[in-house]
């Protein structure tokens, strides 16, 4: 909004020429999401708690989260989505498709999380929405969303035939696998696989927040890399015209994330629950398809995919062969039931994120 009122005055007043420039309109869009999230946490929380609205505890969880997290409200997922649609409104540019793209199954997503956690809320149970009815309405929002990426990025002048139906290989400058209508179900997974990921992840006090702001991060310089052509010809990077504009949105999660974990730091106040959970997964993915960049976020994110393979591997050996690999799922209960301290794990997880982000950017340059 800002960005297409005062650049066209850049002519006139220098200091407009500013909003000319994506580095600074990201951080204008991270600066604001982070104010509106602190300003926001506490009377929000106050509302919260008011309603009543405290997360049900899994009967089957730890036990020393009855104690230690009963009464801790949830939705604060909510903080985070207002954060970031404010920052990003203020400084995208609202011509570009894929910023309303992004916005779109961000907010769609939050709204089905909103929806399971309202559930539970209202039922006092940890059972909110069926999982095929949410899966259906993920894949419904995931599905729009591919489809309209797909047709953003082949419409594009100066674009090869088939890229965007193909799926770009890290470490290989020039290898694309090519799944023409296959790309459809495999952008939706990716999107929806990203979405539930992290909210498998978020398990304990700011364990998922601090992965999804860097996985932000990461993918606000690959769209900034990327959406520009000279710089996606110096790093021998498949160019995605209009991409660039991501960076702003993503400015806005780390901004938002960082007000949200003032909030959710150890001991929590509120919980993002699955309004926080689902969108910022599902926004992750999203940026990834539209960007290209589809099995980088599998690194990037490699501790989502931990997480959720952690739940996998326990439902099958389970119904394979009736014993458990884990003494619970997701991974972060194992360690809980191991006698780890909850501060030990999600420090030591963020570390473990940390290092996979920094390989995910590697990728960029080792081709």
């Amino acid at each position: 909004m800002l960005y297409l009122f005062f650049s066209p005055l850049a002519d006139q007043f220098q200091i407009f020429n500013l909003f000319n420039y994506l580095t600074f309109r990201t951080g204008g869009a991270l600066m604001t999401a982070l104010v509106v999230a602190l300003v926001m946490g506490a009377p929000f929380i106050r509302w919260l708690k008011s309603k009543g609205s405290a997360q049900p505890i899994r009967a089957d969880g730890p036990q020393s989260h009855i104690v230690t997290k009963a009464g801790t409200p949830t939705m604060g997922g909510f903080i985070i989505l207002v954060g970031v649609l404010v920052g990003t409104l203020l400084f995208g540019d609202l011509k570009n498709p894929y910023l309303w793209v992004v916005i779109v199954v961000t907010a769609g997503f939050g709204a089905i999380g909103f929806i399971d956690d309202w559930r539970k809320v209202t039922k006092k149970s940890s059972d909110g929405l069926s999982g095929k009815g949410k899966l259906v309405l993920q894949f419904a929002v995931a599905g729009v969303a591919v489809v309209s990426m797909t047709y953003l990025l082949s419409s594009a002048p100066d674009v090869p035939d088939n890229f965007a139906t193909s799926v770009a290989v890290p470490f290989m400058k020039d290898l694309m696998i090519p799944l023409s209508y296959g790309f459809y179900l495999f952008g939706m997974i990716v999107i929806v696989g990203a979405s539930n990921a992290v909210n498998l992840t978020d398990g304990l006090d700011g364990l998922a927040i601090v992965p999804v702001m860097m996985a932000a991060a990461c993918f606000g310089l690959i769209a900034y890399f990327v959406g520009n052509v000279v710089y996606s010809d110096y790093l021998f990077l498949n160019f995605t015209p209009g991409t660039a504009e991501l960076a702003v949105i993503c400015g806005s999660f780390i901004g938002a994330g960082m007000g949200f974990l003032w909030f959710n730091a150890p001991p929590a106040k509120v919980f993002m629950g699955d309004t926080g959970s689902l969108s910022l997964g599902g926004a992750l993915g999203t940026m990834a398809v539209a960007v290209k960049h589809e099995i980088v976020l599998a690194i990037i994110g490699g501790l989502f995919v931990l997480e959720a393979l952690s739940v996998m591997i326990q439902i099958a050996s389970f119904k394979m062969f009736g014993k458990r690999v884990f003494k619970m799922a997701p991974i972060h209960h194992h360690f809980e039931k191991l006698g780890w301290a909850e501060s030990t794990i999600v420090i030591r997880f963020w570390i473990i994120a940390f290092v996979l982000a920094l390989i995910g950017l590697s990728t960029l340059k080792l081709r």
